[in-house]
């Protein structure tokens, strides 16, 4: 492995290439990416890079949002196929027919879609700056809300809007249980509950903090708590163990892989490496469609 991760350093220094990587990818991954993030950071990260190569290690929508910042740049994907069931929920076709049928209303859209939803959409958000950005829109501005029901559920409660909502979910959070938390608390009675807000409202209501994976991280550093049941995909762990050594973290389902996110778990060392020569797949875009995208992407980045 180690031998691997080396060959990966002397290719990017080779080829002025970049590795963003989301924090539920595996551990090894993140060793080698040049930055671990969220979303936003993620977003953020592609947008100011300097690099000629960007190589996304996460899922199909944040490569598309990386190639909507820098078309100029080459975006490389290790497994094209590692797609997201909250992109996969709302097809653009059907989202314009939704638009036509609600006039006067403004499309926020999370970022876990398609370009060519994003096309469609009024502004984009995430997980981390939703509650911020949906709070400085006018009180009576329309919204429909897309893809997460979850989210945008969590979002009205939390601002008092009420936004249409797309019924989408992800596959993961989704599938979260009240009864494996009720369970895994009176094992762990001492123990703080953060989550993250694409889980279903009664999960969240059970719970002592709900953000982002980055303000997950933030809030645990910052906690004076050591032990935390962790209520979101399992590679965060990492990342949270790496910044909390003397801290003890709990799965949902400790040492169960199937309730974690099949397709960001699709990057690996070896693929990376070999992206990383070959240069391929690359991540293509019409020009068209990538103009229309990069416009509620760069609303998001200057309310942000």
């Amino acid at each position: 492995m180690n031998n691997l991760k080396q060959k990966i350093e002397t290719l990017k220094k080779e080829k002025n290439a970049i590795i963003l990587a989301h924090y539920y990818t595996l551990p090894e991954v993140q060793e080698v990416a040049d930055f671990v993030g969220d979303s936003l950071g993620l977003a953020r990260k592609a947008a100011e890079t300097d690099a000629d190569i960007i190589l996304f290690a996460g899922v199909h929508f944040m490569a598309e949002t990386a190639k909507i910042l820098n078309p100029t740049k080459k975006v490389l994907v290790p497994d094209m196929s590692a797609g997201c069931s909250l992109a996969d929920s709302c097809k653009a076709e059907k989202l314009a027919e939704y638009k036509k049928k609600h006039p006067g209303y403004k499309v926020l859209s999370y970022v876990n879609c398609s370009a060519a939803v994003k096309a469609l959409s009024d502004l984009i958000v995430t997980s981390g700056n939703a509650l911020k950005l949906v709070n400085q829109l006018p009180q009576d501005e329309k919204i429909i809300f897309v893809p997460d029901g979850n989210l945008g559920d969590y979002i009205n409660r939390m601002t008092g809007r009420e936004m249409i909502l797309w019924d989408g979910a992800c596959c993961v959070h989704d599938h979260y249980e009240v009864e494996q938390l009720e369970k895994m608390k009176a094992e762990h009675p001492n123990a703080v509950v953060v989550a993250h807000p694409e889980c279903r409202r009664e999960m969240l209501e059970k719970v002592d903090f709900i953000g982002s994976t980055a303000a997950m991280l933030n809030f645990i550093s910052e906690n004076e708590a050591k032990e935390f049941i962790v209520v979101t995909e399992s590679g965060i762990l990492y990342e949270m163990q790496k910044r909390n050594p003397d801290k003890v973290f709990h799965t949902l389902y400790e040492g169960a892989p199937d309730h974690d996110c099949i397709n960001m778990k699709k990057n690996n060392l070896e693929n990376i490496y070999q992206v990383l020569l070959e240069e391929k797949p690359e991540l293509l875009m019409d020009e068209e469609l990538r103009r229309k995208a990069l416009i509620p992407i760069q609303r998001m980045l200057e309310l942000s």
